[in-house]
C-alpha cells in the first residue's frame, strides 16, 4: 500500500508542476532564473553519465585503464571540447567506446 501512495504522490506533483506551465502562460521568470535554467540540461545529463562512468557495474567504484566506460567518456569529453559539433561528439564517443570496448575484451559477441 505505502508503494501506490508513493506513486500517486509522486505523480500530483509531477502532474501539479507540469500543469502550472499551461495554467498560467503569463508566467514570467526574473532574469537569473532563466540564466541558471539554462544549466539545468547539462546538471541532469552529468548526474546520470558520470556514476556509469565511475561506476560501471553499478556497486564498485572502477577508476583504472581497462574501464571503457570512463576512458569513453573522458575521450567524448575531449571531442566535445574540440569539435563543438554534437554529431561528432555523439559518433565519436559511440566509436571510441565500443572500440575500447573490442580491445579489452569486454564485447558480449
Amino acid at each position: 500500500m505505502e508503494n501506490w501512495v508513493l506513486i500517486f504522490g509522486m505523480l500530483a506533483i509531477t502532474y501539479s508542476i507540469r500543469y502550472s506551465l499551461f495554467a498560467f502562460p503569463d508566467l514570467r521568470f526574473p532574469p537569473l532564473i532563466r540564466q541558471a535554467l539554462h544549466y539545468v540540461p547539462t546538471a541532469v545529463l552529468t548526474a546520470i553519465v558520470v556514476p556509469v562512468m565511475f561506476m560501471p557495474d553499478g556497486e564498485h567504484w572502477q577508476v583504472s585503464l581497462d574501464n571503457a566506460y570512463l576512458l569513453a567518456g573522458l575521450a567524448t569529453i575531449a571531442i566535445a571540447a574540440l569539435t563543438r559539433h554534437l554529431l561528432a561528439t555523439i559518433g565519436g564517443g559511440l566509436l571510441v567506446f565500443f572500440l575500447l570496448r573490442w580491445a579489452l575484451g569486454q564485447l558480449p559477441i
